[in-house]
């Protein structure tokens, strides 16, 4: 009968408009939810099989829930530097627990980046929902595979101790003076043997130092001491630890190697002639070996084997790693020099660094996640990991303003940020919520009106059934 058709077309909109109201209701609860994106109502008629010569059969209408995920909301300045938003497509990887997953354990996929650090150091966000990332090797290497969900883990940050470097370079700018005498204070120059200087026999001319880190942060200072030679523009060189109880064999009185250095006439340090071959004209060795392009000196690492001579280890009590340091001693704008001018020490620059403690935590716009310590060491500890989908719109939302994979999204695909159609990484910004309350608002009130109508459709069809009955009165 087309009036009681009539009428359950007016509780379809009735139950039509309720489901529009439920979606405007939610988008206002969370018109300040961060990455929170719009819902609506999206109708569609119901037609009913009609029958000829029967009247009409109102169908009414039917309404579905239509997600706007890849709806993109304007990113936020705030203060906090793990606070994340993503300059264009992609979901931030996050699980519900922050260890012991598998690959058979669900990720969830969200775009509010409200991280902050819980108290075992993990970067969680305010639905309590850990960000996921490649981690990094000891070396600050990340080994991604954007085909393998088992090679993410929860970021975290509260695992990173205090950071030292060590010392791998050290450039010398100094002057020897060319007009030194030779043998002044020391034996005949001829009965000079490598060592002699650290063992005291012979008195330097000339000593420079050398600040070194080891490979914990601790400080040490290496000896350059010259003796002039007995050949013109050539001096004894021995590079010594200040303090030789640091140097194994204790016999050598802390020397670490030892060596002739020769210059030219104009001054510079004569590279020439010294990668022309291993020894001077006096058959003794050069203090580097310039043949090689190997300006290095090495200390062998305190649990190394004894060392045979020329090795050297650092002490047994120090429980140091091996360090090997290379010598500049030709800088282009100064270096190793032999003016007819006072020997003085111009500079000494080294890097490595002292240990250092944490002091806060970065995250570039390509996802890596660096600690930064107070020594000014950087450590890199991951990288963020972004999913994109197919279809955005099709993902199945979950408490907590995140997704899941459904059948209609298509599989993620894992991408570094920046690449393959992935948005940046947008460091202390938040993406805000795609809801505009002007628009709810009206689409208040229309649906307001419209369940009012429709109410008014079950009335008139009471009414007509009521008249309907009272015929037969």
């Amino acid at each position: 009968m087309s009036i009681n058709s009539a009428m359950l077309a007016g509780v379809s909109g009735l139950t039509a408009n309720s489901s529009a109201l439920a979606a405007i209701s939610q988008n206002i609860a969370n018109v300040n939810t961060v990455g929170y994106k719009r819902s609506a109502a999206a109708f569609q008629t119901v037609i009913n099989a009609q029958t000829g010569g029967s009247g009409y059969s109102a169908g009414g209408v039917m309404a579905t829930a239509r997600h706007y995920t890849s709806q993109l909301g304007q990113l936020q300045r705030t203060t906090s530097g793990t606070d994340l938003g993503i300059d264009g497509q992609g979901f931030f990887v996050v699980t519900e627990r922050p260890e012991g997953s598998d690959r058979t354990d669900s990720r969830l996929f969200t775009r509010a980046g409200a991280f902050q650090i819980d108290d075992q150091g993990y970067l969680k966000n305010s639905a309590g929902l850990y960000l996921q990332g490649w981690p990094a090797d000891s070396d600050g290497n990340i080994d991604y595979d954007p085909s393998d969900m088992s090679r993410l883990a929860s970021i975290n940050v509260g695992s990173v101790g205090g950071a030292a470097e060590a010392t791998t370079r050290a450039e010398v700018n100094a002057n020897l003076k060319s007009s030194q005498a030779v043998n002044v204070n020391n034996p005949p120059i001829a009965t000079y043997t490598a060592g002699a200087m650290a063992a005291g026999t012979f008195t330097p001319d000339f000593e420079v130092s050398v600040p070194v880190s080891d490979s914990k942060g601790g400080q040490r200072n290496l000896i350059m001491s010259f003796v002039k030679g007995e050949l013109p523009n050539q001096w004894f060189v021995e590079i010594c630890a200040a303090d030789p109880t640091n140097i194994v064999p204790a016999g050598a009185n802390g020397m670490i190697k030892a060596g002739v250095l020769a210059f030219t006439p104009t001054g510079r340090l004569d590279v020439t002639t010294m990668a022309a071959s291993a020894t001077n004209a006096g058959g003794r060795p050069w203090l580097l070996d310039y043949q090689t392009d190997n300006t290095t000196i090495q200390i062998r690492a305190s649990a190394a084997a004894a060392p045979v001579p020329p090795q050297v280890n650092w002490a047994v009590g120090l429980g140091i790693a091996e360090q090997t340091i290379s010598f500049d001693l030709d800088s282009s704008v100064g270096g190793l020099t032999q003016y007819d001018s006072p020997s003085v020490v111009g500079s000494t620059l080294t890097n490595g660094t002292a240990f250092g403690n944490l002091s806060e935590i970065e995250i570039g716009d390509e996802g890596f996640v660096t600690a930064i310590f107070d020594n000014g060491v950087t450590r890199r500890i991951a990288q963020v990991a972004l999913a994109t989908f197919p279809s955005v719109d099709s993902l199945t939302q979950v408490s907590g303003n995140a997704y899941q994979v459904s059948d209609s999204s298509g599989t993620f695909n894992l991408k570094t940020p920046g690449s393959g159609g992935a948005g940046s990484i947008a460091a202390s910004q938040l993406e805000a919520s795609t809801v505009d309350l002007s628009s709810e608002f009206t689409g208040l009130i229309t649906t307001q009106r419209a369940y009012s109508a429709s109410s008014k459709i079950i009335t008139t069809a009471d009414e007509m059934l009521e008249e309907l009955i009272r015929i037969k009165r």
